[in-house]
């Protein structure tokens, strides 16, 4: 595909796994928070054997204790972990500090009020941000936000973009002028049900994008 890099996230099942990793993308993502329909609670060798060295999975954490991230990132030996609660600065320092090459990224939902000027702190801290929607559940909520709210955004940071991204924003993303826009985070509008990926909306997708 073309430069954009892309993550399909809340992976559960072995054979969807090893049908989405097929398409090459860049992240696959693992949502550890109870609460959401994704969650898995073990990403077993079984499922581990299907996916390339290549690609970069990702443990999702939401306010989780510090110790039991880095025991799953230990565990699973994840490329990168996504935040997406009230994380602090010193806890994403701390994370980032523990490993050699382990990306960081630190989700942010926003609105028509949210304040940019809180990431300032961060930006040292971490690799990437997320942009997603903003909601109660901490993503996963189907929805987009208006794109043009990221005007707002001034660091130099690059950063996912999130939130009920679909089919039908190909077009749409593949005209984003954004030299910071590194990746798409894709989820809950390519499933057949939680967990379970549309494979071949996927590759619908990434085709549209140019890829």
């Amino acid at each position: 595909m073309n430069s954009l890099k892309l993550k399909v996230c809340g992976m559960r099942l072995a054979a969807n796994i090893a049908a989405v990793a097929a398409l090459h993308p860049d992240y696959l993502g693992f949502i550890f928070y109870e609460k959401s329909p994704r969650f898995i609670s073990d990403v077993s060798a079984e499922l581990i054997k299907y996916i390339p060295a290549e690609i970069k999975t990702v443990g999702v954490f939401v306010d989780e204790d510090l110790e039991i991230v880095k025991k799953k990132v230990n565990l699973y030996q994840l490329k990168a972990v996504q935040l997406h609660g009230n994380e602090s600065v010193a806890y994403c320092s701390e994370l980032k500090s523990a490993y050699n090459g382990l990306e960081v990224i630190k989700a942010f939902g926003v609105d028509e009020d949210f304040e940019f000027s809180i990431l300032n702190d961060y930006a040292t801290v971490v690799d990437y941000f997320l942009f997603d929607t903003k909601t109660k559940s901490h993503g996963g909520s189907g929805k987009t936000f208006d794109w043009k709210i990221l005007e707002n955004y001034t660091l130099n940071k690059p950063y996912f973009l999130s939130g009920g991204i679909d089919l039908e924003h190909a077009t749409a993303i593949s005209g984003i002028d954004d030299s910071r826009l590194y990746a798409l985070d894709i989820n809950s509008r390519f499933e057949i049900e939680p967990g379970l990926k549309d494979v071949e909306k996927i590759k619908e997708f990434v085709k549209g994008l140019g890829g």
